[in-house]
């Protein structure tokens, strides 16, 4: 079955009986009861396969009623909280779990592999929230303000547990959206708590050292916004380590140990990624994508791109209008990003 691809601006459910739910919900029950609850509502506001869009700008909501094998993905800066179903980062050696229990937050863009567990009677049904950086600079200064808890070593991606306060603020999110006045008026505020959960959670000084971009990692976080913004232009790697006050050595060193691979493997990818997007969003050709993305050599384009995804360049994007729904790009995004 082919996944719709989502193009309205808007996607908001009124839901008039499901909040009675929760006053029937008590002692040992709440927990259980709020999560069926998050998920009754997850599955009205995402009633269509693939991304669902919102009133609010960045957040999209996810269903998905298969499973879908391992496929290289980048990911935008970004939360994702998944309430039903199970998905699995594969980056470097580390295996990346989000599911009912645990989220995933990526604070740099990674390539990595990802797949998901999931079937029409229980389809993986997730939140995804596009980061904001104005909003995440604000809440740090306040949390740092207040000494609530130190920083610690930065990392581009974590996966960390859903507490009690995490779930309790997606779940007051969801009945927001449910509510097409409350969605406008109170979503931000909602958001904002959400992200507050998270800068303060098990690996929240994980995240908020990463956001700082000070020290070596936020020199190669300024180093990937540089190469996401010209990644068609004949990029030079000295100039990069140079603009990052690094011998190129500890340049690469340094950019290894955030992203998993070198500037060079980094600039092909980010290249491919861009590449598939564009035949699969805009309909181009293997060999228009291949000059607008920076590539001289056809058949160069083409062997490193199916060394990549493992196919064709036209094979690929058939598989992927066939298999996936691909969102429109975020307008606010810095990045290029398959999410």
């Amino acid at each position: 079955m082919r996944i719709i691809l989502i193009q309205a601006i808007h996607v908001i459910v009124w839901i008039a009986d499901i909040p009675t739910m929760e006053s029937r919900l008590t002692g040992s029950d709440c927990d259980d009861g709020s999560r069926q609850l998050t998920i009754a509502l997850l599955e009205k506001l995402a009633p269509s396969e693939g991304y669902n869009l919102t009133a609010l700008e960045g957040i999209r909501l996810l269903r998905s009623n298969r499973p879908l094998s391992r496929t290289p993905v980048l990911y935008d800066p970004g939360i994702v909280i998944v309430c039903q179903g199970r998905k699995r980062g594969f980056f470097g050696d580390r295996v990346y779990l989000y599911d009912e229990s645990h989220y995933l937050a990526v604070s740099v863009p990674v390539p990595f592999t990802m797949e998901t567990d999931a079937s029409a009677e229980k389809p993986l049904l997730a939140i995804y929230m596009h980061l904001d950086f104005k909003l995440a600079a604000d809440l740090m200064l306040q949390i740092d303000e207040r000494n609530d808890s130190e920083r610690t070593k930065p990392a581009g991606m974590i996966s960390s547990p859903i507490d009690q306060q995490l779930g309790a603020s997606v779940l007051r999110f969801l009945q927001a959206l449910s509510r097409p006045q409350e969605a406008e008026i109170l979503g931000p505020a909602l958001v904002r708590e959400i992200y507050f959960r998270v800068l303060t959670g098990e690996q929240g000084g994980s995240m908020r050292s990463a956001l700082a971009t000070q020290g070596q990692f936020g020199k190669i976080s300024r180093a990937l916004r540089r190469i996401h913004a010209s990644f068609s232009e004949g990029l030079n790697i000295d100039q990069l380590a140079s603009e990052a006050g690094m011998s190129p050595p500890t340049f690469h060193s340094h950019f290894k140990a955030v992203t998993n691979t070198t500037p060079i493997q980094y600039l092909k990818s980010i290249r491919l990624h861009q590449a598939r997007l564009l035949m699969v969003r805009n309909g181009m050709t293997a060999a228009t994508a291949c000059n607008e993305v920076g590539y001289e050599s056809a058949s160069q384009f083409s062997r490193e791109f199916k060394r990549l995804f493992g196919l064709s360049p036209a094979e690929e994007a058939k598989r992927m209008k066939a298999n996936f729904s691909i969102p429109p790009a975020h307008t606010g995004s810095e990045y290029v990003s398959s999410h």
